[in-house]
């Protein structure tokens, strides 16, 4: 799959590397901004099981 990404964008080495980097960034922030958020609710991560009174 990355081999495929890495083919179809566009320029030399160093422009590929660059643009792969903003890919990488634009996905993590999608990540972070959207998805965690949304799923966060569902989690077991909140739930209190120690200290709860």
């Amino acid at each position: 799959m990355y081999a495929a990404i890495w083919r179809v964008l566009p320029g030399p080495t160093a422009v590929k590397a660059v643009l792969a980097a903003l890919l990488v960034f634009g996905v993590v922030a999608a990540l972070f901004l959207w998805v965690f958020p949304a799923v966060a609710p569902y989690m077991p991560f909140n739930d209190q099981t120690v200290g709860s009174s």
